[in-house]
Order: structure tokens, then C-alpha cells, then sequence
């Protein structure tokens, strides 16, 4: 089989496409027939070999992915038959499991079937981005009275956020960084869909909110575009902060607001990432099963719409390079 490969942390450029041997699955386990390959922002992360990640580096050479879509082709003993021919989709955990690659094993209790009508690329943006950005929309209740600000609004989350809360019936303004992702974001229903870029774009909301404050800002950019949005936010109103993807291109960071301004404007600003998220919905593994099972059930019913960037499984370098220029528009996928 083909695979992608990383002998060496460093540049996009040490993922090597190559033929490398089949694995084979372990008690428990089953092996899946890839057709998309899920790529994250954390795993350019783990290939640059950064130790200051969110998880540990993994051992070299290896496969990187943790998202993988297709249809079960083998099974290690003891495996429930009924798995085999299925199309399936999984996370497979925080490790160097193997999803770059035309073949890959993965525990069958990490298993979902593919609802019918979900593309396997579709299936991916679901099963971990989609899981996220339910998990982020638990820290809120969105209604018709809402101004919502999504700060990364073209990207595989907040793509997402943008339409769960339109659903809502919530007043959206959508920021992206460029033209064409701003386009993207009008297509998604944002109310206003603006260029971060812009100096003026703060004014520019203001202008067209005509003197709504914003209630909740879903918050996965920092710097300089998560300050001017945080300033929008009225008295009551809630940052959510779920990344911060400006850091090494505008040397911005995750925006941190002391406590004596969030006392003195009467706002609350958190993290919503890590375990707090999963509290809410069982903890631990049974909080992420949960998540992802509604993730894929809002996407069968056409609640929402995933939006998917897709890559040759051989082109995984020039994936890695668009995500960390910011290059891309929804979640990213390798198509072997």
C-alpha cells in the first residue's frame, strides 16, 4: 500500500509519499479500506515535532492521522463480523495511528457507521471538527436574540458555528481573511461576513449592527482580530475562546482578558477546549462517542453542511502547508 510517512520532525516537506507494508489488525480491531483521511491544524504541529503541543511527539518513522473514513476490510479475531463491508468512520485517538494511508486499523469501539447519504469526506469533517464545534456550542444557548461574532468562520469549526448558529435564529457576523473565504462565509448564511484584514472591520460591524452590541464571540483566531471582537461584545456577553490560529503569521496568541476588565464591562471570557467540554457530556470517552454520534446525525439530516478542502493523499505536504498559511477553507481531507 501507499502510505504518508515521517522520518524527521520538521518542514511540510518530510511527509513522504510511499509504498510501505499493509497493517494488520489486532484482536479487537479491523482494518479499513481508506477514501478520506481527516488532516488537523494539531498534526502540522506534531510533524514540526513542537514538545510545547497538546500531545506527546510521536515515535519515528510513522503515519500521522487521526481521522479516517472507508469501508472495513478485514478484522482481527474476535472482531464483531458485522463490521465487515461496512463504511465506516473513526477517530482514532491522539497518537501516530496511521490514517495517511490507503489502509488503516483502528479499535472497533472507535467505530461509527456512515449514516446513508454522507460522503466519506463529509463523514470526516463530522467526526472530529463537527464533534468540536458541538462541543463548543454547549457553553452557550443561542436564541433569536444572540449577535454571534465567529472569528475563523471559513475554517472547518467555525464554518460550522456559523450555521448552527443561524439555526438559532441568531444575528451573525462572520470573519475570514480574504476575499474569497469571505465569500464563503456570505454562502454559509452569515449575516455579515466580513475581512479581518481590514483595519476598518470593527467599524464596519458596528456600522451595519446598528448599535446591537454582540452577546457571544466564538473565538478561534487571537490577536489582534479577537481584541477588536471582544471590544464589540456588550455587558453580559461571552468570549469563547476554541484556538488561535493567528499565532506565527500575525505573531498573535490567545487573547487573555484580566480580571479587572472583565469586571468592569461585565464579561466572561474561557478556554472551551479540553476536559471542560467533555463534562458536559459524560466525560472522558463517553463524552467524545456522544459528541461525535450527534455530530454525524446533525450532518445526515442536513442540519448542517460540512465544508471539505480536499487533497491527494501524495499532495498531504502541500495540505500541511495550506493549513499553516491559513490556505484552506473548511476541514482539510486526503483523498487516497
Amino acid at each position: 500500500m501507499y502510505a504518508v510517512r515521517l522520518h524527521a520532525f520538521g518542514p511540510a516537506e518530510n511527509l513522504v509519499h510511499e509504498r510501505t507494508d499493509a497493517p494488520s489488525p489486532a484482536p479487537g480491531q479491523v482494518r479499513v479500506a481508506v477514501a478520506a483521511a481527516g488532516v488537523h491544524l494539531v498534526d502540522t504541529a506534531l510533524r514540526a515535532g513542537d514538545p510545547n503541543g497538546p500531545y506527546p511527539l510521536p515515535e519515528l518513522p510513522g503515519i500521522p492521522g487521526r481521522e479516517i473514513a472507508g469501508t472495513v476490510e478485514a478484522l482481527g479475531e474476535g472482531t464483531d463480523p458485522r463490521w465487515l463491508g461496512r463504511r465506516v468512520v473513526a477517530h482514532m485517538g491522539p497518537a501516530n495511528p496511521g490514517g495517511y494511508a490507503e489502509l488503516a486499523v483502528v479499535d472497533a469501539d472507535r467505530l461509527h457507521e456512515i449514516p446513508d447519504g454522507l460522503g466519506d469526506d463529509q463523514a470526516i469533517a463530522m467526526i472530529g471538527t463537527g464533534r468540536t464545534a458541538l462541543g463548543i456550542l454547549g457553553f452557550t444557548e443561542l436564541t433569536g436574540e444572540d449577535v454571534v461574532i465567529v472569528t475563523a468562520a471559513a475554517g472547518g469549526i467555525g464554518s460550522l458555528l456559523v450555521q448552527y448558529a443561524k439555526r438559532a435564529g441568531a444575528t451573525v457576523v462572520g470573519l475570514a481573511g480574504g476575499p474569497a473565504k469571505v465569500r464563503h462565509v456570505q454562502e454559509l448564511g452569515a449575516d455579515i461576513a466580513l475581512d479581518y484584514n481590514d483595519p476598518a472591520w470593527a467599524e464596519r460591524a458596528r456600522t451595519a449592527l446598528r448599535g446591537r452590541a454582540a452577546t457571544v464571540v466564538f473565538d478561534g483566531v487571537g490577536g489582534p482580530a479577537a481584541r477588536a471582537a471582544v471590544d464589540l461584545l456588550g455587558p453580559g456577553g461571552t468570549h469563547l475562546v476554541f484556538g488561535w490560529s493567528a499565532q506565527g503569521i500575525t505573531g498573535g496568541g490567545p487573547l487573555e482578558l484580566d480580571a479587572d476588565e472583565l469586571a468592569a464591562r461585565s464579561v466572561t471570557s474561557r478556554s472551551v477546549l479540553g476536559p471542560a467540554m467533555l463534562e458536559r457530556f459524560g466525560g472522558g470517552q463517553v463524552g467524545l462517542r456522544r459528541l461525535e454520534e450527534e455530530s454525524l446525525a446533525q450532518a445526515a439530516a442536513g442540519n448542517v453542511v460540512p465544508a471539505v478542502h480536499r487533497f491527494r493523499l501524495a499532495e498531504a505536504a502541500a495540505a500541511h502547508r495550506a493549513l499553516e498559511t491559513r490556505g484552506t477553507i473548511g476541514k482539510v481531507v486526503l483523498i487516497p
